[in-house]
Parts: structure tokens; C-alpha cells; sequence
């Protein structure tokens, strides 16, 4: 294979017309641990490794592009932020990130619960055997039908969007004669320092119901009427990607109020408090993650803060790390194709993939890293946009960064940290197929969910 390098214009940053890239590293073969999951490495000869097999292995069984998720490293995770929060308070993994039946049997074997938003989420939760009672439903938008599985099934809780809902689950569980666990969703006017549509707890967007105007308080007072809810406590989510702390001090502050309110009126003090998840991870060297551990405690004591200075019992916290957990643990690997530089600008490498199996870029303005993975270069580095190949301007996998002036076609490169939303928000786009999900561990490595081959697009389509 050739390794001639690519006239690929400009080297470094300061000549270039755009400024949110860095400085090329100074060595391109060392790999950024915060980006990467626990057991990747680099062998003698520089290629990859992750639970130690060799990407070019994994590449040559399974094919590119794929997803690799790091066992291991996903289950320490999970052991990381319930040994964080402890028995008194509850770890709800958040499905909508990653979710697939063998991902369920880890989150029980490890001692988490799971939250869900769709009945097909649902479903594979409950194929899979976790526990009806570790579960909690989502979703701004519940059909009659999802609420009634989800009742049947005996779901933990079910967290109330809308006023609508709170009739709906209401009647029900009272048509199955059952007293269904419930949360209430609230908007509490939080600015989450993050992407527009990632911010979910200012007033103008379609989740919860908002504290400003006394709604939040109205839909208390109905649910607490309502024979077939159980109303355990207040449920309120910020946003994502979020590394800030001082935005979930506020929510906080703004929720006990509430829960004091519901005291005072009703003589009721709920029992929990759920403050959602939305905690940031690393895709880049400048992303700076908190901790489980610094997590828990910052939130308990925000909590306990509040609730004393209010004269309540300190309810029972919860918490929905989906991202931060699963975020880290993957990575996506693609094999090089056409190399296109151009002078004065950057350098376009396409790859087998693209937005069909990582939207997040064109869709958020996401930021990620990109390592050559099936050897070692100590060519200089080249400014490369990673593009995909799908008949669109702005399939865009990786905006800015720095790769060895000497790739070349059927080289391999991988983007770390893609554990969450991209599988699940994959697509069919151009009829492209979705990659599999392949899982490592100690090493092993087997397909928790498969490649979809045109048969399968075949299959779909009834003609």
C-alpha cells in the first residue's frame, strides 16, 4: 500500500480561515486518555488495540465501519456512578443513549436502573430481564398504547410531561386497577450552557411543565387528586453535554421550592427528587468531565443545602447518566477511501461511513477527535476535515483535526467517544447500512447487534 504523503496545503492553525481548531499535536501517536476507553492501547507496531485485540483484527471479522464498545470499561462505568450515589439514592441509565438487550443485562448485573422513552425501549428492556420496578418512562408524547404496557408491566415510575398525561395515565391505571408511580416533569427556567436543541429546561421547548406561572403547581395539585397516581416526587432535566454544576444548584433551588409549596398547601412532603442527567463527556482534549464521585457529592449537597434551608426532609435523589456512562466506552472505525486536499484550505479524507452512523455532527455542531489506528506515522501532521459518503454537503464526521501527512486510501482511522446517540440515532440515509455494535472484552469480541444487509432494506420495503 502506498504511503505517499498528500500535497494537503496548510500545517498549522494561525494560517487558516476559520478558528475553532487547535494547534496540531505534537505527536501524533500518542493517544488522548480522556477520550478513549479504558483498555485501548497502542502495541509495538502503534496499531490500536482495545481490550487487547488489534483494530486491523477486528476490521478483517467485522468489517468497517463499526462501532466497538469497550465491555469492560462500560461496566466499570456503572459500578463508578452507583458506588458514587450509594444506596440511598438511584442511578437510572438513560436508554435513549445506547440500548441493546445485551447493554440491559449489564446495567442489572451491574445494579442500575434504567429509564426508557418509547415503547420499543420498553420492550427491549423488558426482553431482556431487567425488573419492571427498576424502570422509568420518559417521553413527552406517551401513546394510550405504551401507557397501558407500561402500567401492566409495573414500571416504577412513569414521569408526567404534560396535563393531558396526568388524565391519561390516571385513567389508565384506574381502568387496570392499578395505583401507578408517578413524577412529575418540570421546566425550571435554567439556562443549560450547551447546544440550542440540547437545553431542556427553559420554558420555550416541549418537555415538562413549567414552574413560571404556578403550572407546575397546578399539575401537583391535579395529580395529587387523582386515584390512580401515586405522585413520589418532582422530576427536572437541564440539558446535555453539561459540565457546569452551577446550573443544576439552581434547578435544584427552584425544585424544593416547589416541593416546600407542596407542603405548605397539601401537608405532603414528596419523597424524591430526580435531577436528570446531562452530564458532559470528553470528545476532545479541551472537554474537562467531572467525576462520578465529584457528581454525587456536588448534588447531594446542593440538595441537602436546599432542603434544610426550606425545613424538609432531604428526599430520595436520582439521577440519569446515559452519555456519561456509555458516551466514552466506543468507538466508531472506518476505513480511509478518497484523499482530497486542497490547497490553502484542508485536507478531505471520506471514509466508509458518515452521518448515516454519526449524525450528531451536522446535527449539533459536535466536535470529536480522529486517531490513524492500523499503524504508527511520523509523518507531519496535515489538517484534514473527515467527510462521509453520502450525497450530502454536510455529512460531516469530524469538522477540524490533525492526521499524518502520509495516509492513504485503506488506512484506519477512529473516532473515540461515540458510545452515545450515534447507534441509536443511526439512519438508513442513501440506503447506507447501519453498522453493527461490536462488544471487547478480555480479548474477545462479539456482535451484540448485527450489520444490516440489503436484504434487510429489501425486506422492508413491500413494494
Amino acid at each position: 500500500m502506498s504511503r505517499s504523503a498528500h500535497p494537503a496545503g496548510p500545517r498549522h492553525a494561525d494560517v487558516l480561515p476559520e478558528g475553532h481548531y487547535t494547534a496540531p499535536p505534537t505527536d501524533l501517536n500518542v493517544l488522548d486518555e480522556k477520550v478513549w476507553s479504558r483498555t485501548v492501547a497502542r502495541d509495538a507496531d502503534g496499531a490500536l488495540t482495545v481490550g487487547g485485540i488489534e483494530v486491523a483484527r477486528l476490521a478483517e471479522e467485522f468489517g468497517t465501519p463499526a462501532y466497538f464498545l469497550d465491555e469492560a470499561d462500560f461496566r466499570a462505568r456503572c459500578r463508578a456512578w452507583a458506588d458514587a450515589f450509594g444506596a440511598d439514592a438511584d442511578v437510572y441509565y438513560a436508554g435513549k443513549a445506547f440500548l441493546s438487550r445485551a447493554v440491559v443485562r449489564w446495567l442489572h448485573e451491574e445494579g442500575l436502573n434504567l429509564d426508557v422513552c418509547s415503547g420499543g425501549e420498553l420492550t427491549t428492556a423488558l426482553d431482556a430481564g431487567m425488573p419492571a420496578e427498576r424502570l422509568a418512562f420518559h417521553g413527552n408524547n406517551k401513546t394510550t398504547d405504551e401507557i397501558e404496557r407500561a402500567v401492566e408491566a409495573g414500571v416504577g415510575r412513569i414521569v408526567l410531561d404534560s396535563f393531558q398525561e396526568i388524565v391519561r395515565v390516571a385513567h389508565v391505571a384506574q381502568r387496570l386497577g392499578k395505583r401507578q408511580r408517578v413524577q412529575i416533569r418540570v421546566t425550571v427556567g435554567v439556562e443549560a450552557h450547551t447546544h440550542e436543541f440540547i437545553a431542556t429546561a427553559h420554558e420555550d421547548q416541549k418537555f415538562g411543565i413549567a414552574l413560571a406561572g404556578g403550572l407546575a403547581a397546578e399539575a401537583v395539585r391535579r395529580a395529587l387528586t387523582l386515584d390512580g397516581l401515586e405522585l413520589t416526587g418532582i422530576h427536572s432535566h437541564i440539558g446535555s453535554q453539561i459540565f457546569d454544576m452551577a446550573g443544576f444548584e439552581v434547578s435544584a433551588r427552584r425544585v424544593v421550592q416547589l416541593l416546600a409549596q407542596v407542603r405548605d398547601e397539601h401537608g405532603v412532603e414528596l419523597s424524591e427528587i430526580d435531577l436528570g442527567g446531562g452530564l458532559g463527556i470528553a470528545y476532545t482534549s479541551a472537554d474537562d468531565p467531572r467525576e462520578p464521585h465529584e457528581i454525587a457529592k456536588a448534588l447531594g449537597d446542593i440538595v441537602t443545602r436546599e432542603c434544610e434551608a426550606a425545613g424538609l426532609a432531604t428526599p430520595r435523589i436520582s439521577v440519569e447518566p446515559g452519555r456519561a456512562i456509555v458516551g466514552p466506552t466506543a468507538f466508531t472505525l472506518y476505513e480511509v477511501g478518497t484523499i482530497k486536499p486542497l490547497e490553502g484550505l484542508r485536507t478531505y479524507v471520506s471514509v466508509d461511513g458518515g452521518m448515516s452512523d454519526n449524525i450528531r455532527t451536522a446535527l449539533y455542531d459536535a466536535e470529536y477527535s480522529v486517531s490513524l489506528v492500523s499503524r504508527s506515522s511520523d509523518a507531519e501532521p496535515m489538517l484534514v476535515r473527515v467527510v462521509g459518503k453520502h450525497c450530502e454537503s454536510g455529512d460531516i464526521v469530524v469538522k477540524d483535526a490533525f492526521l499524518p501527512a502520509d495516509l492513504a486510501p485503506g488506512d484506519l482511522i477512529a473516532v473515540p467517544a461515540t458510545g452515545a446517540y450515534c447507534r441509536s440515532m443511526a439512519s438508513n440515509y442513501n440506503h447506507a447500512l447501519r453498522p453493527p455494535v461490536v462488544a471487547v472484552r478480555e480479548g474477545r469480541a462479539r456482535v451484540i447487534v448485527r450489520r444490516e444487509t440489503e436484504e434487510d432494506l429489501l425486506r422492508l420495503d413491500v413494494g
